[in-house]
């Protein structure tokens, strides 16, 4: 819906319909499935953690509790993320057969942010979103708010479109432009922070700074560090 703020994107749509090495039809597909994927493994991790209309969880939760609990939620989800994805990278059969899969999106769009291989969509979205919803303890109608955000998190970092006012990037440094770096040939070995913060490609060197210009072609462009690009 956005797409034709032509001043605000990453790339051309020029761009977008040559350098992607997948349909967006296929997209939309691989997207569906992953969603009823995650659909079914939520219901399934309801019935078995109990559900709000239960008597034991019918109690008001603090918003310091939330608070905590989102924050502990995003603490797992990034750590499982940056260390999978890092490692889907670094291993040449997993990158080859399963995770160059979103790689086909070179030029990144919104609808496009959960689009992967069903492996990856398992191991990396399924088991994390699993494992932050356990360890947090959080309710399954607190981990609804929590997913929803985490979705609308990694849909933006995948939109392509760097928009004035952006809450998310003010809030977050792991944003759009961030990930746009990942996605480039140059930035395949740096970036591999998601959805939330930039911690983890700080602490372990994984980190490429990058700058805002104008592209002569129109719109904005997110360019590495020189040094980094030689490398």
């Amino acid at each position: 819906m956005l797409g034709s703020l032509d001043d605000y994107r990453l790339h051309t749509r020029k761009d977008e319909d040559e350098k992607n090495l997948v349909s967006k039809n296929d997209v939309v597909k691989g997207v569906l499935l992953q969603q009823a994927i995650q659909a079914v493994v939520a219901s399934l991790l309801f019935a078995i953690t109990g559900s709000d209309s239960d008597p034991a969880q019918a109690q008001v939760t603090s918003l310091i509790v939330l608070a905590r609990q989102f924050l502990v939620g995003m603490m797992v989800l990034d750590t499982w993320q940056y260390f999978m994805h890092r490692y889907m990278h670094q291993n040449k059969f997993l990158y080859k057969h399963i995770h160059s899969l979103h790689h086909r999106m070179v030029v990144p769009y919104a609808f496009g942010a959960l689009y992967n291989h069903p492996v990856e969509g398992l191991l990396l979205d399924t088991v994390g979103g699993a494992l932050s919803f356990l360890v947090s303890g959080m309710s399954p109608r607190a981990s609804i708010f929590f997913f929803s955000f985490a979705t609308l998190k990694t849909v933006d970092d995948h939109c392509g479109l760097w928009l004035p006012g952006n809450l998310f990037h003010l809030v977050f440094r792991n944003n759009s432009a961030y990930h746009d770096i990942h996605h480039q040939l140059y930035g395949n070995k740096y970036n591999f922070s998601q959805p939330f913060f930039v911690m983890w490609d700080r602490i372990l060197g994984t980190y490429m700074p990058y700058s805002l210009e104008k592209n002569a072609n129109g719109g904005l462009e997110a360019r590495p560090s020189k040094e980094y690009k030689e490398e």
